[in-house]
């Protein structure tokens, strides 16, 4: 395993991509024959340092061999333009200078060098620091690969970690309808309606994904209620009422203990979407603005397609009478501007209503 890392990160080594910079062509021929003679084979030569930044962003560079001293732009401003590239895994440099000053030294090192050779250099020092610095380069370079694989691993674990869990909260949010008897495609016109509602009321694009896989629990509770309540085809007494309100508190009490955001919206849409704006709903008879918006678009979409759904129970109702109970609704059961929002954005209901009909059945 070692053995196989080490020939790697030695053939990756020698293929390396080295820029040589320096304005003196006897110089580039020099270098390039020592780099060529010891088996590095991705060498490119630049004599004019205004042509650096353009060749170092053209591909990944491993190294830069630099000259201080040179015509148009200096070292000093070749590094600094290199440094304002902002790579995440800069290529280090080595500059090759004739000036052999510590003051030189010290510029070039706090500028971005690595490493500092005195001109005339020795082969043997000019092929080990280069290699040294490759060698390192390289092993940051497959553990920053490395990292990320492992940055991409996690993504898509929590990808299908998330995925799992709204498949979860989709089946959860249908056990509820079916408990109710309240087949076919309710709960998923319901969200998208809201989850409509909630964009055009300014919601950002994380919210109104929530909304979209949150609102499909908010009769969760119904879960907890009696059958004899749930499934009673008559009217139910005063009594009987009492009990089916509780499923607000009962659905809120499931989804509690859960720090999601998505688990903290559906608690606050179980638990708030039977409130009305005059404060005569329930459970806790919140008025106006005290109930939270996402309560108050989803008793917008939840009635309005209950209302127009098929029932066994009831006739569907017709648009028109539809909208007319969400007219009558408005500034008493319903947020005045969640209504007018519902009516500019109509036909965008419409279609979602169109686009998720319940499956008919054909006669045996």
């Amino acid at each position: 395993m070692y053995r196989l890392v080490d020939e790697k990160l030695a053939a990756e080594i020698h293929h390396a991509r080295i820029l040589v910079v320096d304005d003196e062509s006897a110089n580039l021929r020099i270098l390039g024959k020592m780099l060529q003679q010891e088996g590095y084979d991705h060498l490119v030569f630049i004599q004019d340092p205004r042509e650096v930044e353009r060749h170092y962003q053209s591909e990944r560079t491993d190294l830069l061999l630099l000259d201080l001293s040179m015509p148009h732009m200096d070292g000093y401003q070749v590094m600094a333009r290199i440094k304002a590239i902002g790579s995440a895994l800069p290529a280090p440099i080595i500059v090759l200078t004739a000036n052999s000053e510590r003051e030189t030294l010290v510029q070039a090192l706090r500028s971005g060098a690595r490493d500092f050779l005195a001109k005339p250099f020795d082969r043997s020092e000019l092929l080990a620091r280069v290699h040294n610095l490759l060698e390192a380069q390289m092993a940051h370079r497959m553990l920053h690969q490395q990292k990320e694989v492992l940055a991409e691993l996690v993504t898509q674990r929590t990808r299908e970690l998330r995925e799992t869990r709204l498949q979860v909260v989709q089946r959860l949010g249908r056990a509820a309808e079916y408990r109710d008897n309240e087949t076919g495609n309710h709960i998923i016109r319901m969200s998208r309606i809201a989850a409509l509602l909630a964009q055009h009321l300014g919601f950002d694009r994380d919210q109104c994904e929530l909304m979209l896989h949150a609102s499909p629990m908010h009769d969760i509770g119904k879960i907890a209620i009696p059958d004899q309540i749930l499934l009673k085809p008559g009217r139910l007494d005063e009594g009987e009422m009492a009990v089916m309100r509780t499923h607000t508190t009962l659905g809120a009490s499931l989804l509690d203990g859960d720090d999601s955001e998505l688990m903290r919206m559906a608690r606050e849409i179980a638990l708030t979407h039977h409130e009305r704006w005059d404060g005569q709903g329930y459970p806790q008879g919140l008025e106006g603005s005290a109930i939270p918006i996402t309560g108050r678009i989803c008793a917008v979409a939840d009635v309005f397609d209950a209302l127009t759904a098929t029932r066994p129970y009831k006739r569907p109702w017709s648009l028109d009478e539809a909208l007319e109970y969400l007219r009558e609704g408005r500034g008493r059961h319903f947020d005045p501007g969640v209504i007018d929002c519902f009516n500019k954005h109509l036909d965008e209901v419409e279609a979602i209503r169109a686009h998720y009909q319940d499956p008919t059945h054909a006669p045996a």
